[in-house]
């Protein structure tokens, strides 16, 4: 694993550093692959960078969107991960329908829309039953309870190893999310986080030792490469 900690002055410029990065590791994951993955995060962080993505002319049909985890709520909910991403960006370009691949949320079960997911990841990656895809790009945030995607502390999901997608559980209320070995599997995993109130969690996943059943962030440890972009209210209490 490749760990790379950058602390930028102010959110303007977490934005810009993350469109650089991923710009980049988009272009590359083309030209080696002929595609790019992506797993997308929700929450406010993420929605300029997302703004920003759409004023690039890029090979859109050679970019397929995921999501890392959602709410289950349908896609036209005001909370739903989708909604923003299809918001900020992909409605705002030529974005391939085909291209874009929604966890689903409308059904009754979120065990069963979980299993519809999983599937659809093994079709789409062409892999059998326990094997993991390699995203090339993980976009992830934190709560300030050290939460990321839906794997919130001391909750099931965080104990999933054999599966690639999993119910999460926010104060009873399930949402869809990959696992952690799904995460750990990709390519490039980012992590952007901003304000203040992040400094508490941060310094708990950075800790030399803390439980990750606690601070369930400490889990994602990837393959590849592994970028913590942080704003400088949210990072300058730590000592890197």
């Amino acid at each position: 694993m490749n760990h790379n900690v950058e602390v930028l002055a102010d959110k303007t410029a977490l934005v810009e550093r993350s469109l650089e990065l991923v710009r980049a590791k988009i272009d590359e994951a083309i030209q080696q692959g002929d595609r790019c993955t992506i797993a997308l995060a929700g929450g406010s962080t993420p929605k300029p960078l997302y703004e920003s993505l759409a004023t690039l002319n890029l090979p859109w049909e050679k970019i397929h969107i995921f999501w890392g985890d959602e709410r289950y709520v349908p896609p036209t909910d005001p909370d739903s991960n989708q909604l923003m991403a299809r918001q900020a960006w992909l409605d705002r370009v030529s974005f391939p329908e085909a291209n874009i691949h929604p966890i689903p949320t409308q059904g009754e079960d979120p065990a069963m829309d979980a299993q519809r997911h999983e599937a659809h990841l093994q079709q789409f990656f062409t892999i059998s039953p326990g094997e993991f895809p390699n995203f090339d790009i993980i976009l992830l945030g934190i709560g300030d309870d050290a939460h990321t995607a839906s794997l919130f502390p001391h909750t099931e999901a965080l104990q999933v190893r054999d599966r690639l997608v999993t119910v999460g559980n926010k104060d009873g209320q399930p949402r869809i999310t990959f696992t952690v070995p799904l995460i750990n599997h990709a390519h490039n995993v980012f992590f952007l986080v901003a304000g203040a109130s992040k400094q508490q969690a941060l310094g708990q996943i950075f800790a030399d030792e803390a439980d990750p059943l606690t601070y369930p962030a400490r889990l994602i440890q990837p393959l590849g490469e592994l970028w913590w972009l942080l704003d400088e209210p949210a990072g300058r209490e730590l000592a890197i």
